[in-house]
């Protein structure tokens, strides 16, 4: 009896956590069908008519299509690389222990401390000097700039959860491996980055996330319209006088979707990371 009253007490403090988590979302959605006069005048009921101008409105006036492209082509390369660079040197760190490797782990270690707000002036700074007009390169208001960043923002974590996952696979196989005359290539890609797979989408996932979603650096580094995010394109909704609440409500669901799509078909793969970790 005592163990059913406690699961009872669980469910209803689960559904009320959810409902909590839940409500913003429940207000954004229902208000992005509303006109600006209908908002202000009640937020929390459903819409007389549910009016999907806005929707598309909103994605006119977002230029949606080429928001999206950027976003996905910055996050994708991003991500692939970050996983791809990460894992290497987490492996490199780990297998080949030395006084250096240690101090070059905890240096970049050390760095998922800084605050980016600390050094966001700087940074803008010292990539706009990077600019060379005779072969066309600049770091600032490009694609590929923006994701020179990315990658070096988002190493540090990334090399951190790898390295504490390689110690959990045994040495043994490396060493089998390479007597079996397996070079150094061949050993990661065959070998070691296939047993890394669980942590490899929990990285992912999180990078994903946080990429997609991120505004402040790209609002740093791109200035041309053209090149703009789904986050900065959201953002021109929020003029400095005047707030278009029901285009920037629809702009703010159509921002959502593509990642609740994507969380909804890896999330089996988070669960796997988290309990293989716990596991492990």
């Amino acid at each position: 009896m005592a163990g059913r009253k406690k699961r009872v007490a669980f469910t209803v403090v689960g559904w009320l956590l959810s409902l909590i988590v839940l409500f913003p979302f429940y207000i954004v959605f229902i208000n992005s069908f509303k006109d600006r006069q209908e908002i202000f005048t009640n937020q929390l009921t459903f819409p007389a008519h549910f009016n999907f101008q806005y929707y598309s409105q909103a994605i006119d006036k977002m230029q949606f299509g080429t928001a999206f492209f950027n976003s996905v082509v910055i996050t994708t390369i991003s991500v692939v690389f970050i996983v791809m660079f990460s894992s290497m040197a987490a492996w490199v760190l780990e297998r080949k222990k030395s006084r250096i490797s240690t101090v070059i782990f905890y240096i970049m270690i050390s760095t998922i401390l800084i605050p980016f707000q600390s050094i966001m002036i700087p940074l803008v700074q010292y990539m706009s000097s990077w600019e060379m007009d005779s072969i066309n390169f600049s770091m600032i208001d490009s694609r590929y700039g923006l994701i020179f960043m990315n990658i070096g923002f988002g190493l540090s974590m990334a090399v951190f959860l790898y390295h504490g996952y390689i110690k959990s696979i045994p040495a043994e196989i490396e060493e089998a491996a390479t007597i079996d005359g397996c070079n150094k290539w061949r050993l990661f890609t065959h070998i070691v980055f296939p047993n890394l797979k669980p942590m490899t989408a929990t990285v992912a996932i999180l990078d994903v996330i946080s990429l997609w979603n991120d505004y402040l650096l790209p609002s740093l580094v791109l200035k041309n319209p053209e090149l703009r995010t789904i986050p900065l394109s959201t953002f021109y909704f929020f003029g400095e006088f005047n707030i278009q609440w029901n285009l920037a409500l629809a702009g703010l669901v159509l921002t959502i979707i593509p990642i609740v799509i994507f969380y909804v078909f890896a999330q089996k793969y988070i669960i796997n990371g988290v309990i293989a970790g716990a596991i492990k």
